[in-house]
């Protein structure tokens, strides 16, 4: 269809088509006349409107809405079957893959463990194909497929950074071999950027356009929105906070061979254990808990997360004075975050920070307060099943979206 031009009325018939999608999506199955309610159309506009629609494939009549007084109206929602997107989370543990339908439900997952040795593009055609097939779909249905890993993507030469960790990852034809593997469009993502964006979307972050998010699990990391956007820096690496140099830790050299870095070595999940120790905790008392992380976290996480649980549940004594600790060495890197950023918003995330609840937020607000020059508003992430997942998926949705809900393309 030609491009519509200002003020023609298939322009303005897209935009109100457009109004109507992204109301349905908003608020679920509608009737007309609350269609029409909503966006000012008259009656008649309305009915060739969701005529339109219904031909395109974009809406489904699903029932009425009976129960009211008077005649049932039909009610229309969106055709959840009119785009699939794809999202994966790679870790060094396992590769998660997962397909949404254009609502936002998840209508197919896998889970495979991670091979060292196996090749990237295949361990990625397995779980994608899998996940595909548990949703009853063919790869080639997707519409976008969003990719997160640790690090980065370098966009100036295509090779992932600052994520030595990821075996199999680091080949500079990998972007090349994956396009050619896989039939739809691919993007990539820090996995820490894509918790921040389905905190924006869907958590403790909407409504906010300047926010951190602080993340904690196998690796200490940061995703900073500035204005609404996700900053990635020059190379993908805003946000690699684990390699900050820290007051309280020696300077760690070399950090890209290392690995790692001051911050990650003060506050990391590593540390965990040794303040539990040096306050006489026992770090796992009779094994870990029967409802410790399992699968994708490693055991480091699970201990940290058990100890910090049971400190949040008992916030006196030595387990009050554990959170103090873990409080201190967080708020030193954070601090640095916020005196140059001045977010609105710290949101924590990530299995290690959550679990110490509100007792630990507290007292991270309160040592932030006194070492950096503002005082944002610390909240607990709202995403807690697999938020890398979730905004992965929810990444791809914005963009297939964009594309399925302008009609007059």
């Amino acid at each position: 269809m030609p491009a519509a031009t200002p003020g023609t009325p298939s322009l303005l018939r897209a935009m109100n088509d457009r109004a109507a999608l992204e109301l349905l999506l908003a608020h679920g199955p509608l009737s007309r006349t609350r269609i029409g309610h909503l966006t000012g159309l008259s009656k008649p506009t309305a009915s060739q409107l969701l005529a339109r629609l219904e031909d395109a494939g974009l809406v489904v009549a699903t029932g009425t809405d009976g129960g009211r007084p008077g005649p049932s109206a039909q009610l229309y929602a969106l055709n959840p079957r009119a785009a699939h997107v794809g999202g994966l989370d790679v870790t060094p543990e396992r590769v998660l893959a997962a397909v949404a339908d254009l609502t936002g439900a998840v209508v197919g997952s896998f889970e495979l463990p991670y091979t060292e040795g196996a090749g990237a593009v295949e361990q990625v055609t397995e779980a994608l194909g899998e996940a595909v097939k548990a949703a009853g779909l063919q790869r080639s249905d997707l519409h976008r497929l969003v990719i997160a890993t640790p690090g980065a993507f370098d966009p100036q030469t295509g090779r992932l950074r600052y994520a030595s960790h990821l075996p199999g990852w680091h080949s500079p034809t990998l972007l090349d071999e994956l396009a050619a593997a896989l039939p739809m469009p691919v993007e990539y993502e820090n996995d820490v950027n894509l918790a921040a964006i389905a905190e924006q979307r869907l958590g403790a972050a909407r409504g906010h356009e300047d926010f951190v998010l602080l993340w904690n699990e196998e690796g200490l990391g940061a995703a900073l929105v500035l204005g609404g956007r996700l900053h990635r820096g020059w190379t993908g690496g805003a946000g690699e906070v684990g390699f900050l140099p820290v007051p309280g830790h020696p300077l760690v050299r070399q950090v890209t061979r290392a690995n790692t870095g001051g911050y990650q070595e003060l506050a990391g999940v590593q540390v965990l254990s040794r303040l539990a120790a040096e306050l006489g905790i026992e770090a796992t008392p009779g094994g870990t808990p029967p409802d410790a992380p399992h699968g994708p976290h490693g055991p480091l996480v699970a201990e940290a997360v058990a100890l910090l649980r049971r400190a949040a549940a008992e916030p006196e004594g030595p387990y009050l004075r554990f959170l103090q600790s873990y409080a201190t060495v967080l708020a030193t890197g954070l601090a640095s975050l916020v005196a140059v950023l001045d977010p609105e918003v710290v949101v924590l995330s990530g299995a290690v920070i959550t679990a110490g609840g509100d007792p630990l937020r507290a007292l991270l607000e309160a040592e932030l307060g006194e070492l950096a020059p503002a005082r944002p508003r610390l909240v607990a992430g709202q995403v807690r099943e697999r938020p890398v997942l979730r905004g992965a998926l929810e990444s791809a949705l914005a963009a297939t979206r964009e594309e399925v809900f302008d009609t007059s393309r």
